[in-house]
């Protein structure tokens, strides 16, 4: 099995490491000829709209829509959670639109008021989570189910076979949430 991690900016060695550790095979996505065999992709956090730029110039925004609409399992943490939105409140682009939840840009203010915490998820308990002006998670559609919570807000959603949290998880040495992603790859 081959996980791509979306490399234009951001989190990307992170997300590599992570995965790694957990024995999968890593491919850096930078142009569409890199999506190909993938068995699922992570888009990381960092800044959604430079990272935007970036997918736009590098001519990976339509092959990378068509994969996700096809069905490519997806992870988003923090700007990847926006770039896979169906809908961001505060800002007029929609990026790839294939999550069904609202959220709100950098809702947790600016860098300086980054925290971490620890989140309850279904099934995995307490889990580390670092919030780097994080979006929040506005509402949900009907198929969206809310794995994870930073007490009543939703900060980890999963709709079919994507994934999408508010937090870093992998500026932690947990790795529970990533195997949950892998194991999703492997169910699609």
């Amino acid at each position: 099995m081959k996980i791509g991690v979306l490399a234009v900016q951001g989190a990307v060695r992170e997300h590599i490491l992570c995965l790694e550790k957990l024995g999968v095979k890593v491919v850096p996505v930078l142009r569409p000829q890199d999506l190909s065999g993938l068995a699922g992709l992570v888009l990381p956090g960092g800044e959604s709209t430079a990272q935007w730029r970036l997918i736009s110039r590098s001519g990976l925004a339509e092959p990378l829509r068509a994969e996700l609409s096809q069905g490519l399992p997806a992870f988003g943490t923090c700007a990847g959670l926006i770039l896979l939105a169906k809908e961001i409140t505060n800002w007029p682009e929609r990026y790839f639109g294939v999550l069904d939840v609202a959220v709100e840009r950098n809702a947790t203010g600016r860098q300086a008021d980054s925290f971490e915490t620890t989140v309850s998820v279904d099934g995995l308990g307490e889990v580390p989570a670092v919030f780097i002006r994080a979006p929040a998670i506005k509402g949900v559609g009907p198929t969206v189910e809310i794995l994870g919570r930073l007490g009543v807000e939703p900060v980890l959603v999963k709709e079919a076979a994507i994934l999408g949290a508010a937090f870093h998880p992998e500026l932690t040495e947990d790795l529970r949430i990533h195997e949950f992603f892998v194991n999703l790859c492997r169910k699609e």
